[in-house]
């Protein structure tokens, strides 16, 4: 029970964060335009800042080469996700607009906003390597997969015109931090104090930042608007049983072959795997005249119920 009450205890105070957010948005007290302040603020500012410092805190040389192994439990689970999903399309039957949407949540969480503080408040700063290994992997997968489902989903789209793809998606700030940070430590190119400061503190609004922005989008979205049709109830299965499912399967079988990693890694994977859906996956839907509503309602539904699938999670991981 102890594990469980310190997730659930852990889970109420990012809901307290949240609702700040929330209820100052109800208030009129931000408006639409800090709200995409506060977005451009997180991605492009101060999460390249925390992760720079985070990966030249955390990792190191030796610890990096370790890791490896975790990005190909990652990647298997993401590999097997979009497998599972592109068929449950077809034997579901679901319509032209949604497809997209709903394959992106089986395999593409919001690492984020929801994912990077709720791994913080329940493992600690300690999970910062094991996180960034998923979110490289889940980034990638969502620039370089994701979006082409969706827009290959557009309704209106002529199939025989084909877009360049663009990489520069592939490369956004806080991947680009990751990189740049890389670099300093396979280098071994010292960080000056003062600037190692300035760069933490810069970094360290991330998790209240981004909690308070999900509150807001939550408040845009209004919580009356959630319904569960068979397609949401079917992508949330995705998000929370079948994407940990398959992320635990692949730790299994990784531990079966005496290839085990620790426990905290383990345990900072699965917990990403079921992290809500996308943030970006209404605009994402919308940008391709697909099914924004169901895009929405996904989102939402899967952000408010985060809140009882983690401390389940948190019991079921002690098993592993």
């Amino acid at each position: 029970m102890t594990a469980f009450m310190t997730s659930v205890e852990s889970v109420v105070e990012i809901i307290l964060v949240i609702a700040l957010g929330f209820y100052l948005r109800k208030k009129n007290k931000f408006d639409e335009k800090f709200k995409t302040s506060i977005s451009f603020l997180i991605m492009n500012i101060a999460l390249p800042a925390s992760i720079f410092v985070s990966v030249l805190k955390y990792l190191t040389r030796d610890k990096l080469v370790s890791l490896s192994g975790g990005l190909l439990y990652a990647f298997g689970s993401f590999t097997l996700g979009y497998i599972v999903a592109w068929l449950l399309t077809k034997l579901l039957h679901i319509r032209p607009g949604r497809r997209g949407t709903f394959i992106n949540m089986f395999v593409n969480a919001n690492t984020i906003f929801i994912g990077l503080p709720l791994n913080l408040a329940l493992f600690g700063e300690k999970s910062m390597p094991y996180f960034l290994i998923y979110y490289v992997m889940n980034t990638v997968s969502t620039w370089a997969v994701g979006v082409f489902f969706i827009s290959n989903d557009d309704p209106t789209k002529d199939k025989s015109h084909k877009e360049p793809f663009n990489w520069r998606k592939l490369l956004p700030a806080p991947l680009i931090g990751f990189l740049v940070a890389l670099v300093f430590l396979l280098l071994a190119i010292p960080v000056p104090a003062w600037i190692d400061s300035t760069l933490s503190m810069v970094g360290g609004i991330v998790t209240p930042m981004s909690l308070i922005y999900i509150g807001i989008v939550l408040a845009d979205a209004g919580l009356a608007s959630i319904h569960f049709d068979r397609d949401t109830v079917w992508a949330l299965l995705g998000r929370f049983v079948i994407a940990p499912a398959l992320m635990i399967l692949m730790l299994i079988i990784g531990k079966s072959g005496g290839a085990g990693i620790p426990n905290l890694e383990s345990s900072t994977l699965i917990i990403q795997a079921a992290a809500p859906g996308l943030a970006v996956l209404p605009i994402l839907a919308g940008q391709s005249h697909g099914d924004v509503e169901y895009a929405t309602n996904v989102v939402t539904t899967s952000t408010v119920l985060f809140v009882i699938v983690v401390p389940i999670l948190m019991e079921l991981i002690q098993f592993i």
